[in-house]
């Protein structure tokens, strides 16, 4: 069965893009709608590459309930052929991956993650590597809205030939 596959963006693979890839999971796990779809994320630099994510996104996703497994690594120009959604974190993120080799054939594919977000639509994602433990809880509020809005798009647009 051919699944859905979303990949989440940012700069480095450790604070924002794995915490989305591991709220998003653990959503899509709750609904039964693993079977269905495949999350990754991954950075547009190579900072972190094989890094586990920041240690201050790890224990924020724990205090809210949500386990990460990631290991970083780089965005690579074939991700853009393997992936259906693209959702980066912030306009820089949005124009590195447009760089890449083929991007504009593939441009109908990315986005800025919070187009799903009704209370900020069309924002950035705030990168909290420099900031605090409110900055962190902040970033989890903006990705936990705009995933559980991302879902409902998947459930309405493209999850129905799966469950028919």
């Amino acid at each position: 069965m051919e699944k859905v596959k979303v990949l989440f963006v940012c700069l480095g693979n450790i604070c924002r893009s794995p915490l989305a890839e591991a709220i998003f999971k653990d959503k899509i796990r709750r609904r039964n709608l693993d079977v269905y779809v495949e999350a990754d994320s991954c950075g547009t630099a190579n900072y972190h590459i094989g890094h586990s994510p920041d240690e201050r996104t790890i224990k924020n996703a724990l205090k809210n309930g949500v386990t990460i497994d990631h290991r970083g690594r780089q965005l690579a120009d074939e991700d853009l052929d393997h992936y259906d959604f693209i959702l980066v974190m912030d306009n820089s993120n949005h124009r590195n991956v447009l760089r890449l080799k083929n991007a504009e054939k593939y441009q109908h594919k990315i986005s800025l993650m919070r187009v799903y977000d009704s209370t900020g639509r069309g924002k950035e994602v705030p990168d909290p590597y420099y900031g605090n433990e409110s900055d962190f809880q902040e970033v989890f509020e903006i990705l936990d809205r705009s995933t559980e809005q991302f879902i409902q798009h998947l459930e309405e647009n493209h999850l129905k030939k799966f469950k028919a």
